[in-house]
């Protein structure tokens, strides 16, 4: 088991990356003096609590926790406002008190809907990110929590940041290829953003990944999440530094929310962004090589890398101008200006972003 540690002072909190830690959970729980006698809410989706739900259940009631659980539906419609309401409605019929703590089992849904849960139940309870994807090896960390609005994507949310995640590789056996390769996304992104070497490595290993070696993988993800606490540690709030973790995310969350939050994998619609990302660097100066990089990297990957032509350029612009980073005509983004070298640039038009898009269309 590798271990990292998120800085932030009186909030610290470990990242236990490694195999079988389902079955050291309740150890780990008491580590962090997580009480034993208020009831635990452990929130699941339908495909990880088929396969791990009971594990992590037993572990816990044996070493002396009581635990309520609740299963939501996989997909990203489960984090709404409805579903919300559920799950503090089974943490009130649970007997959850401010001593207590909700787990998420599961991936990035189940941990931000979890986690908002968390945030918001009796004004915030202690909260556990137990990350069963690849994909949440980057959400599970930070502490950004929240649920999505029919218009936006995660414009309902807090901070409110764990007090362990707890990564058992072991469990990503079970996922499925096309979720394998969006998880690799955000992985990849880490090196984009902040480490050309790693990103040359998951190429490089693209096979491995794919094919779920586990040393490959408990290297990845282990530098992944370093990459992660290191920037959450420096601008917890995104102030400044953190919104370099966005790379990708603007196109990409208005991909999801036009298609409806089911056509795409998050992981997907992230691939697609960072490849205009990559178009709109080369408009303000990038080598072109970038995009060409930025594309082989993520194909390797078996990610997509253009835009479907059904998907309309005013609906995506419109979507793009519900999310958090419009302001006053201009959007804010992230702009790779080398692999691994980005920077935030907070006035890009909006005419530049209709260019962007169509480029991403004629490459389909």
């Amino acid at each position: 088991m590798s271990k990292l540690t998120v800085q932030l002072g009186e909030r610290s909190y470990p990242i236990h990356i490694g195999r079988g830690l389902l079955h050291r959970a309740g150890e780990l729980l008491k580590e962090r003096e997580i009480a034993q006698k208020s009831p635990l809410l452990i929130v699941s989706d339908e495909h990880t609590a088929a396969f791990y739900l009971a594990i992590l259940e037993s572990n816990l009631q044996e070493s002396g926790y009581k635990t309520v659980s609740f299963v939501v539906k996989p997909g990203e419609k489960s984090k709404s406002l409805a579903v919300y309401e559920q799950v503090i409605t089974a943490a009130i019929e649970g007997g959850l008190d401010r001593n207590s703590a909700v787990i998420a089992l599961g991936g990035g849904v189940v941990g931000d809907l979890a986690g908002f849960v968390a945030a918001s139940f009796m004004r915030g309870v202690k909260f556990v990110q137990i990350p069963t994807t690849i994909l949440a090896h980057d959400s599970s960390v930070g502490g950004k929590v929240g649920i999505n609005h029919p218009l936006a994507k995660n414009m309902i949310g807090a901070f409110h940041q764990p007090e362990l995640v707890l990564y058992d590789v072991d469990t990503l056996s079970t996922l499925p290829p096309r979720e394998v390769s969006a998880g690799l996304a955000e992985m990849i992104k880490h090196g984009l953003i902040w480490d050309a070497d790693f990103a040359q490595w998951c190429r490089d290993h693209a096979a491995d990944l794919l094919a779920l070696d586990a040393a490959a993988l408990e290297y990845g993800l282990e530098k992944g999440c370093s990459v992660k606490a290191e920037v959450v540690s420096r601008d917890e709030r995104e102030n400044d530094l953190r919104a370099i973790l966005n790379l990708g995310h603007t196109i990409g969350h208005a991909i999801e929310a036009i298609a409806g939050y089911g056509e795409f994998l998050h992981g997907e619609a992230i691939s697609i962004g960072m490849v205009g990302s990559a178009l709109l660097g080369v408009k303000l100066g990038a080598d072109p090589s970038l995009v060409t990089e930025t594309r082989d990297m993520l194909a390797s990957l078996r990610l997509p890398t253009s835009l479907p032509a059904h998907l309309e350029t005013d609906r995506l612009l419109d979507a793009m101008m519900h999310d958090k980073k419009f302001k006053e005509g201009s959007i804010t983004f992230v702009v790779p200006r080398s692999i691994g070298r980005v920077e935030v640039v907070k006035d890009i038009s909006v005419s530049y972003i209709r260019q962007v898009i169509e480029q991403l269309k004629e490459e389909a």
